[in-house]
C-alpha cells in the first residue's frame, strides 16, 4: 500500500465543496435565500414559491405589478442571483 503525506481535513473539504458537482448544487440549494437576498423584502414577502429546474429558476409572485417589473429585469436578476451564489447555475428566470 502506497503512503502519501497527511493532509489537513479542511483542505480536502475545501477541494471537494469547490468541485464543480458539488458547488452546483449547494447554490441550487441556497437558491430561495439567494433570491430573497437579491430582491429584497419587499418582493421576498409577495414570492410564493422559487423552484429550479434545469437552469431555469421559477419564481411565483402575488403581486401582478411586482410580477411585471420583474419580468423586465430578468436578465439583471440571472446576473445578481449567480453573483449572490458565486457560481453561474441560473440561465433563466420565469416569473409566474
Amino acid at each position: 500500500m502506497k503512503r502519501t503525506e497527511p493532509k489537513v481535513v479542511g483542505e480536502l473539504l475545501d477541494q471537494i465543496l469547490k468541485s464543480p458537482n458539488i458547488a452546483a448544487k449547494i447554490a441550487e440549494g441556497g437558491l430561495p435565500d439567494t433570491w430573497r437576498r437579491v430582491v429584497g423584502p419587499i418582493v421576498a414577502e409577495q414570492t410564493r414559491q422559487v423552484r429550479f429546474l434545469s437552469g431555469t429558476l421559477y419564481v411565483h409572485v402575488t403581486s401582478a405589478v411586482m410580477r411585471s417589473e420583474l419580468m423586465m429585469q430578468r436578465e439583471a436578476l440571472v446576473k445578481a442571483i449567480n453573483r449572490q451564489a458565486g457560481i453561474d447555475i441560473v440561465h433563466t428566470v420565469v416569473v409566474q
